[in-house]
């Protein structure tokens, strides 16, 4: 008799408006209203910190369309743990996965939050500095909140993720037109200047990094890749490929 393999798998739930969402929505934190200040302290100039943002920009984007393929060509939950063990071996996807559960992906979401949690108790302490147990325990509660939620259901989390996302893009989308208002205004300040930029390798160090940290997020898609729905029609690349591929048989069948 043949035996019947019994598989785990997960439910896909995921469609194309939470897939945007996950990514924008995690891209769009509290880096991007706190890093501008630091980026433009270290490099000391409005046009070299705009540079500094537009390269960030691109290079997160290359590396969003790379996890793309990726996505597509091994479509497996995990991301960065799935193409390691895939490609090096199962001890160096054992390290990385192991620093990333106890390390950095504990680190990022502390500094995130305890951002979340200065906000949120900021109104209550206007004149003076609150206190820094009640913003941890606020901070707490926030990480403990969302665990649960993304416990509970994909589709809850998801719903959250999307109404987020739309009010992080409308806060985005005014604190923009504000800018362009003053722009056309004529309160264009010194934003075309260069005086002052610090050209040394630690400044731009450290500018590059405040601005990735802001872009951080591209990649957390491929970490539930297995509960998208129809997970290849996202990538425009695999969508070009199967074009050419189409193309390439039908110029066959003409020649024949």
């Amino acid at each position: 008799m043949a035996s019947e393999k019994c598989t785990l798998s997960l439910q896909r739930e995921v469609g194309l408006l939470g897939a945007v969402s996950f990514i924008a929505g995690t891209m769009i934190g509290s880096g991007i209203f706190i890093s501008p200040q630091y980026v433009l302290t270290v490099i000391g100039s409005p046009a070299a910190s705009l540079i500094i943002w537009a390269s960030c920009g691109c290079l997160a984007m290359l590396g969003g369309l790379c996890y793309a393929e990726l996505g597509t060509v091994i479509p497996e939950s995990g991301a960065e743990y799935v193409y390691m063990l895939r490609t090096t071996g199962k001890v160096t996807a054992f390290l990385f996965v192991f620093s990333f559960v106890n390390v950095m992906r504990p680190a990022s979401a502390t500094g995130i939050a305890l951002s979340v949690a200065e906000y949120v108790v900021a109104p209550f302490y206007s004149d003076c500095t609150p206190p820094q147990l009640l913003v941890k325990c606020v901070a707490a509660g926030c990480i403990l909140t969302l665990a649960i939620v993304n416990c509970l259901s994909v589709r809850t989390a998801t719903l959250i993720q999307v109404l987020c996302t739309a009010v992080k893009v409308l806060a985005l989308t005014g604190i923009a037109l504000g800018g362009c208002v003053m722009l056309f205004q004529g309160e264009t300040g010194s934003i075309n200047s260069f005086e002052g930029t610090n050209v040394g390798v630690n400044s731009i160090g450290i500018a590059f990094y405040q601005g990735l940290w802001s872009y951080d997020g591209w990649n957390t898609l491929n970490f539930l890749t297995e509960e998208l729905k129809h997970p290849e029609v996202r990538c425009f690349g695999y969508i070009l490929k199967n074009q050419m591929w189409r193309i390439k048989n039908l110029a066959l069948c003409s020649a024949k």
